[in-house]
């Protein structure tokens, strides 16, 4: 069975670790930095059989080169429509990863918006998502569009909802607190801020997350809900047609604060 344990990177990144204990072979995903990583596989006793990258941020290429120079040989897969130094396995929508050593499998997802190639990685209930989707957020708009962004986001909330959602990154304290200004009286975000805040205090991380907790708490899954658009359109001080409207108006909002 796969284990995954989150590697601690910068200030608020999680690089994902995926190993098999009894065979000893290990992947990472988004290594942005290869000094913990390197520390986590020698203390595991493991080794490094593949790279799974998800879009072309430095904090989540950054250690690539390093990896491949230490682990020579090894398989680094990651999205076709982007420009990344050291893929060896270029993927796009419907492409299947299988990694022996490890035991796990994943489909890989298009989920442009954050970035225009950005892939995401689903299999054995685990959604690798990079900065697509947050704990309780999403990603900005950068090289890709909101349209997009919007459109990857409801393909994740397709998914079946005990998914769980490993993201890049521990923003969801402050992510909860901006969806708190747009849902004030949703009792799942109230609760799960609470929880939230108990993890936080005991320096522990929140992630992974649910769809399901996502689906009843992250606003920028929720654009049908009546409350997300009436705050979207008090924001916008106009009507908002279309799902991709309030999207973009929440998004951009968040942007603001």
């Amino acid at each position: 069975m796969v284990k995954i344990d989150p590697i601690p990177a910068f200030d608020d990144n999680y690089i994902w670790l995926l190993s098999n204990p009894e065979s000893g072979s290990a992947a990472v995903v988004d290594p942005g930095d290869e000094d913990p990583v390197l520390e986590s596989l020698r203390e595991r006793g493991l080794n490094l059989e593949a790279i799974l990258i998800t879009h072309k941020h430095g904090d989540h290429v950054g250690g690539v080169g390093a990896l491949r120079e230490a682990f020579p040989g090894i398989d680094v897969y990651g999205p076709l429509g982007e420009k990344i130094r050291g893929i060896t396995r270029p993927l796009k929508q419907g492409d299947r990863v299988g990694l022996p050593g490890t035991g796990a499998e994943f489909q890989v997802l298009d989920v442009p918006g954050h970035t225009e190639g950005h892939i995401a990685y689903y299999g054995g209930g685990v959604l690798f998502c990079g900065d697509t989707l947050f704990a309780g957020g999403c990603g900005r708009v950068f090289s890709g569009t909101h349209e997009q962004l919007y459109e990857s986001l409801g393909r994740i909330a397709a998914l079946p909802p005990e998914t769980l959602i490993y993201c890049a990154h521990e923003y969801t304290l402050d992510n909860l607190g901006f969806a708190r200004w747009v849902e004030p009286d949703n009792p799942d975000l109230l609760d799960r801020q609470t929880e939230t805040e108990s993890l936080r205090a005991g320096n522990r991380p929140t992630v992974p997350s649910t769809l399901r907790s996502e689906l009843r708490s992250n606003p920028f899954l929720r654009t049908d809900q009546p409350t997300v658009l009436a705050a979207a359109e008090r924001y916008a001080g106009k009507p908002l047609a279309r799902g991709a409207d309030v999207f973009t108006m929440i998004r951009t909002w968040k942007d603001r604060e």
